[in-house]
């Protein structure tokens, strides 16, 4: 399941990687270059409500399998056709949809034969593959472009969640479904799922997490390249923008693995506030550091990008240990997208922020934007005193 979680994601940091030359090829403000960048979400949101839901009532290899085949049409419409904004939110969109029938409906998939420790543990290992697909998306799309144009990136992403689908039918035993007296509610109908006041509180958590992750990671690749251009040994750099951007992922992985270890020992809720709080004031003075040596800000991003991760997997395995187990599915389905809204709303506040501070050129810019996207992590212990004191 990791290594298809893997595959099925070669899309999804392709746009993001490529974002500079998008911007400069098809005359795209900070708004628009965000909007675009989000609205996989707006894809991952229509999709993840019907189609992980859907994974209580049928096998659900054959969700991943049918989601695989949006994703690699998505990448392959974006291969052939986009020229602009529009075709490009199309495509975007389709990969979006794609994700959201693999991401979650994978989790459940692995689940299912789980329990107990090994649950959360297994939980952590796939939620930190996450960090791994994006990193290869960013690492292979950003290499191929660089020598055969970004339409060779696009190729690669078609590719890869074909190979997701063979992995999960062949080798994957099929999923727990309900039975005919546990399916008397409509597929959408998600009020058992948020019956639990404890799954409420995940959710919201899983929203201020994605909200600052995705906005980071949508302009990641954008604020190296810009750092970059502020160096003054710039041609001597290594390592390109999306290079760095691929190696600075690879922190989410671990983090995310040993944030859950810590929660299994000292609890989850110390974790989640932990991480959230440091993550959250760690954004809020990044986007500050552009002018400093490149070795630095690449070190304070890896870092950062650790802290947003930390809290990760031990978000989502709480709301898999808070349901019930013919009602993950749901539980899954609306955390993911209350989670993803959040997702997508980040790059596009982002773009706008960085629009009306001064521009892509303007660290204080740049600043204001990372701070736009960390204000509600550094709340949360503020959130904490409060659900203790009125709760």
């Amino acid at each position: 399941m990791c290594l298809a979680e893997i595959c099925s994601m070669s899309g999804f940091s392709a746009y993001t990687t490529l974002l500079p030359q998008f911007q400069r090829e098809w005359s795209l403000t900070n708004s628009a270059a965000g909007l675009i960048g989000g609205f996989v979400f707006a894809g991952y949101m229509c999709a993840v409500p019907i189609l992980t839901a859907l994974t209580d009532r049928c096998d659900s290899r054959k969700v991943y399998a049918g989601a695989c085949f949006l994703s690699a049409f998505g990448a392959l419409g974006f291969t052939l056709f986009a020229q602009g904004l529009m075709s490009a939110l199309l495509f975007q969109f389709f990969i979006g949809a794609g994700l959201g029938g693999t991401y979650m409906p994978g989790l459940k998939t692995l689940t299912d034969h789980l329990q107990g420790a090994s649950q959360a543990r297994a939980t952590a290992f796939y939620a930190g593959c996450f960090g791994f697909g994006s990193s290869l998306s960013i690492a292979v799309c950003g290499a191929l472009a660089t020598y055969g144009g970004w339409r060779a990136a696009f190729i690669f992403a078609t590719l890869g969640p074909v190979v997701a689908a063979v992995l999960v039918n062949v080798y994957m035993p099929k999923g727990q479904t309900q039975s005919s007296e546990q399916s008397v509610t409509s597929l959408l109908n998600f009020t058992p799922a948020l019956a639990q006041p404890t799954t409420r509180y995940y959710i919201l958590g899983y929203a201020v997490h994605n909200f600052e992750l995705f906005g980071h990671r949508s302009w990641m690749v954008a604020f190296l390249a810009f750092s970059l251009t502020l160096q003054p040994s710039v041609s001597t750099i290594a390592w390109g923008a999306a290079s760095l951007g691929a190696l600075i992922n690879l922190s989410g992985p671990l983090m995310s693995i040993l944030g859950n270890e810590f929660a299994l020992r000292i609890g989850r809720s110390k974790v989640i506030y932990f991480f959230m709080a440091l993550s959250g004031l760690g954004a809020c003075c990044l986007g500050f550091t552009a002018g400093l040596p490149i070795a630095v800000v690449f070190v304070l991003m890896f870092i950062h990008y650790g802290l947003m991760l930390g809290d990760s997997a031990t978000l989502t395995a709480g709301a898999i240990g808070s349901a019930p187990t013919h009602l993950r599915g749901s539980v899954l389905a609306i955390y993911s997208f209350v989670g993803f809204s959040a997702a997508l709303v980040a790059p596009i506040t982002f773009g706008l922020v960085l629009d009306y501070a001064g521009g892509n050129q303007s660290t204080q810019a740049w600043g204001l934007a990372f701070m736009s996207i960390g204000v509600f992590g550094a709340l949360s212990p503020l959130a904490r005193w409060g659900f203790k004191r009125f709760s």
